[in-house]
Protein backbone atom coordinates (compact mmCIF):
# COMPACT_ATOMS: atom_id res chain seq x y z
CA UNK A 1 0.00 0.00 0.00
CA UNK A 2 1.46 3.41 -0.87
CA UNK A 3 0.80 6.16 1.27
CA UNK A 4 0.06 10.13 -0.17
CA UNK A 5 2.06 12.88 1.63
CA UNK A 6 0.79 15.97 3.30
CA UNK A 7 -2.59 16.78 4.66
CA UNK A 8 -4.41 14.67 1.87
CA UNK A 9 -2.57 11.63 3.30
CA UNK A 10 -2.84 12.50 6.43
CA UNK A 11 -6.90 12.57 6.10
CA UNK A 12 -6.64 9.78 4.24
CA UNK A 13 -4.55 7.74 6.64
CA UNK A 14 -7.15 8.92 9.79
CA UNK A 15 -10.63 7.56 7.56
CA UNK A 16 -8.90 4.06 6.62
CA UNK A 17 -7.71 3.64 10.78
CA UNK A 18 -11.28 5.20 11.61
CA UNK A 19 -13.16 2.79 9.37
CA UNK A 20 -10.49 -0.09 10.18
CA UNK A 21 -11.45 0.33 14.14
CA UNK A 22 -15.33 0.02 12.91
CA UNK A 23 -15.03 -3.07 11.10
CA UNK A 24 -13.21 -4.51 14.09
CA UNK A 25 -15.69 -3.31 16.68
CA UNK A 26 -16.06 -5.39 19.78
CA UNK A 27 -19.64 -6.52 20.02
CA UNK A 28 -19.46 -6.50 23.60
CA UNK A 29 -19.86 -3.88 25.56
CA UNK A 30 -16.63 -1.69 27.61
CA UNK A 31 -17.72 -3.18 31.18
CA UNK A 32 -17.41 -6.44 30.14
CA UNK A 33 -14.22 -6.08 28.95
CA UNK A 34 -12.88 -3.95 31.46
CA UNK A 35 -11.97 -6.80 34.46
CA UNK A 36 -10.00 -7.00 37.31
CA UNK A 37 -9.76 -8.56 40.41
CA UNK A 38 -13.39 -8.26 42.59
CA UNK A 39 -13.05 -7.33 46.29
CA UNK A 40 -16.41 -9.46 46.30
CA UNK A 41 -14.09 -12.71 47.19
CA UNK A 42 -13.89 -14.89 50.28
CA UNK A 43 -11.65 -14.55 53.05
CA UNK A 44 -10.86 -13.73 56.36
CA UNK A 45 -8.71 -11.50 59.02
CA UNK A 46 -8.59 -11.92 62.90
CA UNK A 47 -9.71 -8.86 65.14
CA UNK A 48 -7.10 -9.30 68.56
CA UNK A 49 -8.51 -7.83 72.07
CA UNK A 50 -6.74 -6.92 75.25
CA UNK A 51 -6.30 -9.30 77.80
CA UNK A 52 -9.36 -10.75 79.59
CA UNK A 53 -11.51 -8.14 77.72
CA UNK A 54 -14.13 -8.16 75.11
CA UNK A 55 -14.41 -4.93 74.13
CA UNK A 56 -13.42 -3.70 70.97
CA UNK A 57 -10.36 -1.52 70.40
CA UNK A 58 -10.43 1.48 68.05
CA UNK A 59 -8.38 -0.36 65.84
CA UNK A 60 -10.97 -3.42 65.81
CA UNK A 61 -14.03 -1.26 64.94
CA UNK A 62 -12.02 0.50 62.45
CA UNK A 63 -10.96 -2.66 60.64
CA UNK A 64 -14.78 -4.32 61.30
CA UNK A 65 -15.94 -0.64 59.90
CA UNK A 66 -13.69 -0.71 56.42
CA UNK A 67 -14.79 -4.56 56.00
CA UNK A 68 -18.61 -3.84 56.30
CA UNK A 69 -17.87 -0.98 53.87
CA UNK A 70 -15.90 -3.14 51.32
CA UNK A 71 -18.76 -5.79 51.52
CA UNK A 72 -21.76 -3.44 50.63
CA UNK A 73 -21.43 -4.09 47.05
CA UNK A 74 -21.21 -7.97 47.14
CA UNK A 75 -23.65 -10.80 47.56
CA UNK A 76 -22.52 -12.26 51.03
CA UNK A 77 -23.04 -16.10 51.59
CA UNK A 78 -22.20 -16.24 55.41
CA UNK A 79 -20.28 -14.60 57.74
CA UNK A 80 -18.39 -17.21 60.73
CA UNK A 81 -17.13 -15.27 63.59
CA UNK A 82 -15.05 -17.82 65.60
CA UNK A 83 -14.57 -16.39 69.21
CA UNK A 84 -10.66 -17.24 71.18
CA UNK A 85 -9.30 -16.73 74.54
CA UNK A 86 -6.09 -17.34 75.65
CA UNK A 87 -4.99 -20.29 78.16
CA UNK A 88 -4.37 -17.95 81.48
CA UNK A 89 -7.57 -18.39 82.55
CA UNK A 90 -10.15 -21.10 84.17
CA UNK A 91 -11.84 -23.07 80.94
CA UNK A 92 -15.60 -21.91 81.87
CA UNK A 93 -14.28 -17.96 82.08
CA UNK A 94 -12.16 -18.50 78.96
CA UNK A 95 -15.42 -20.13 76.92
CA UNK A 96 -17.35 -17.12 78.17
CA UNK A 97 -14.79 -14.39 77.58
CA UNK A 98 -15.37 -15.81 73.98
CA UNK A 99 -18.10 -15.70 73.54
CA UNK A 100 -18.70 -12.07 74.47
CA UNK A 101 -15.47 -11.23 71.92
CA UNK A 102 -17.75 -13.46 68.99
CA UNK A 103 -20.75 -11.38 69.84
CA UNK A 104 -19.06 -8.08 69.99
CA UNK A 105 -16.99 -8.84 66.61
CA UNK A 106 -20.76 -9.54 65.01
CA UNK A 107 -23.00 -6.86 66.47
CA UNK A 108 -19.64 -4.37 65.06
CA UNK A 109 -19.77 -5.70 61.54
CA UNK A 110 -24.03 -5.85 61.88
CA UNK A 111 -24.12 -1.98 62.81
CA UNK A 112 -21.21 -0.90 60.64
CA UNK A 113 -23.89 -2.44 57.77
CA UNK A 114 -22.25 -5.48 57.07
CA UNK A 115 -24.97 -7.23 54.33
CA UNK A 116 -24.81 -10.49 55.91
CA UNK A 117 -27.80 -12.63 55.76
CA UNK A 118 -26.98 -14.18 59.18
CA UNK A 119 -24.18 -14.19 61.54
CA UNK A 120 -22.44 -17.87 62.35
CA UNK A 121 -21.08 -17.16 66.04
CA UNK A 122 -18.99 -20.27 67.66
CA UNK A 123 -16.85 -19.79 70.68
CA UNK A 124 -14.25 -22.13 71.90
CA UNK A 125 -12.55 -20.71 74.39
CA UNK A 126 -8.90 -21.84 74.53
CA UNK A 127 -9.55 -24.97 73.25
CA UNK A 128 -8.94 -23.68 69.52
CA UNK A 129 -6.28 -21.08 69.90
CA UNK A 130 -3.78 -22.91 68.41
CA UNK A 131 -0.32 -20.87 67.82
CA UNK A 132 2.84 -22.08 67.08
CA UNK A 133 5.27 -23.28 69.86
CA UNK A 134 6.18 -20.23 71.94
CA UNK A 135 4.67 -17.55 70.64
CA UNK A 136 2.94 -14.94 72.16
CA UNK A 137 -0.60 -15.46 73.86
CA UNK A 138 -1.36 -12.31 72.64
CA UNK A 139 -2.53 -14.55 69.62
CA UNK A 140 -4.32 -16.32 71.16
CA UNK A 141 -6.74 -13.69 72.09
CA UNK A 142 -8.82 -12.79 69.30
CA UNK A 143 -11.87 -13.44 67.08
CA UNK A 144 -11.89 -14.97 63.33
CA UNK A 145 -13.99 -13.48 60.96
CA UNK A 146 -14.72 -15.78 57.92
CA UNK A 147 -16.78 -13.88 54.50
CA UNK A 148 -17.83 -16.32 51.83
CA UNK A 149 -18.30 -13.60 49.17
CA UNK A 150 -19.41 -13.21 46.17
CA UNK A 151 -19.78 -10.48 43.36
CA UNK A 152 -23.53 -9.21 42.40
Amino acid sequence: MKFAKGAAGRIGLAALTVAGMAACAPTAKRTDLVVGESICASGRFDVYFVENQARLTDAATLLLNTAAEKARDCRIQRVRVIGLADATGAPDVNLSLSQRRARAVADALARAGMPAPAFELNAVGDAGAVTPSGADELLRRRAEVIIEALPR
